[in-house]
């Protein structure tokens, strides 16, 4: 009798002990949701440019393309986004729907942002986390623009080029004074360079981050296609 009594006691605290842990991680998952859908509410910024040449690649070998951004003009590095970031994990699309995003601005950033559909995509995913309303959030993206120079030999890039990873981002890091490699990362598909990733903080400074490093490249070589036209 008193062993059954134990067991069973037992039991009932396994099942209490599960039932909190439960509870504290619905708690703790209420409050990040909580977190994501509060516009403004982040810590850093991601700049993210993708070698153009890369993606038009990739888009015809899928049988399609933007036609904008893989036409006859020829596109080095592109803004793909800017994006709102924590220390652990991201926010996104944070207002659903998304506040109608006014086509006079689209056009505006086509030098940069080269497709109309990423630009609305980029708003609605990233933009609206922002805190900012449209106008002002691609403006910032052209000022965290500005603030990156592009290294000089991949700004007319005539013919196929294999890079080392680590070798991009020491030219960023050179071209850019007070960059350091904390704060910047490569990614890559299977074969080509994808993009360049720059940490800033929310008055566009460069700033040490370890979420990007993670999902940095990890092949030894890269093939950065040439650019169109080149």
């Amino acid at each position: 009798m008193f062993h059954s009594r134990l067991r069973s006691f037992s039991r009932l605290v396994i099942s209490l002990t599960l039932a909190a842990g439960l509870a504290s991680l619905a708690a703790g998952a209420k409050a990040q949701d909580k977190r994501q859908n509060a516009p403004g509410e982040f810590d850093f910024y991601v700049l993210s440019l993708s070698w153009s040449p890369s993606f038009c690649e990739e888009a015809a070998e899928r049988g399609g393309r933007s036609q904008m951004q893989c036409g006859g003009r020829p596109y080095a590095f592109v803004v793909h986004g800017l994006w709102p970031q924590y220390e652990n994990g991201f926010p996104e699309y944070c207002q659903r729907p998304a506040p109608r995003l006014n086509r006079s601005i689209v056009s505006s950033m086509l030098d940069l942002m080269p497709a109309p559909g990423l630009i609305f995509n980029e708003w609605d995913k990233h933009g609206t986390c922002s805190g900012l309303e449209g106008r002002s959030y691609f403006e910032t993206i052209r000022k965290a623009r500005a603030a990156i120079k592009i290294p000089a030999e991949y700004l007319d890039l005539s013919q196929a080029k294999t890079v080392a990873p680590a070798e991009v981002e020491e030219a960023f890091i050179k071209a850019n004074p007070g960059l350091s490699s904390a704060a910047v990362s490569v990614t890559c598909n299977r074969t080509r360079l994808s993009e360049v990733r720059i940490c800033l903080s929310k008055d566009l400074q460069f700033r040490a981050c370890d979420e990007i490093e993670r999902r940095a490249c990890r092949r030894d070589q890269v093939t950065m296609p040439p650019i169109r036209g080149g």
